[in-house]
């Protein structure tokens, strides 16, 4: 496998010009089913396993399952903004020093795992009851000054989850430890 293969496994987020309905809700299911996914994904796996990095220079497995709960955490903070304030610049963070952090690099899965089932439960209800006026809402990303809409962010998300669940799916795969 190339490194932008095992970079991007399912390659960048790709999000369509004109956003439908079926879209928003097939991106919602992916929120939706993503932590118990990954629970039945790691659930058999060793302290040793969780931290085998999916790549040379990457995070390991448990690093990126911490990474996807704060990640989500700190989006779904951003829709309450967005449907809360007037064009808000968001607060960005670094992930990379985060998954540094001993929460990140030794805490037992099981914490964010948990963590997720309960913010994407709460993160789905809130998006299944927005209008199309409210998923036109926007926030401005302080990086480079980028309006996201709120329906650009679900698709960014679903696209997320399945990003890092396949991160940990393929090195799983390589490994012998998944049929």
């Amino acid at each position: 496998m190339t490194l932008e293969q095992l970079k991007y496994p399912i390659g960048q987020v790709n999000i369509p010009e004109s956003i439908t309905q079926k879209n928003i809700e097939d991106w919602i299911f992916v929120l939706e089913t993503f932590p118990q996914n990954l629970e039945f994904l790691t659930r058999d796996l060793s302290d040793n396993q969780l931290d085998t990095v999916y790549r040379e220079k990457g995070w390991s497995i448990r690093q990126v399952i911490h990474h996807c709960y704060d990640s989500h955490h700190n989006s779904y903070l951003r829709f309450k903004w967005a449907l809360t304030e007037d064009k808000p610049i968001i607060k960005a963070y670094f992930e990379e020093r985060w998954a540094e952090l001993p929460d990140s690099k030794s805490a037992p899965i099981f914490l964010s795992i948990d963590a997720l089932k309960s913010l994407h439960a709460k993160w789905v209800y809130l998006l299944k009851r927005l209008t199309k006026k409210d998923l036109e809402a926007y926030f401005i990303h302080p990086a480079n000054n980028e309006k996201v809409t709120l329906k650009e962010n679900i698709a960014i998300y679903a696209w997320h989850c399945n990003h890092h669940f396949a991160h940990i799916e393929q090195l799983m795969l390589r490994k012998g430890w998944k049929k």
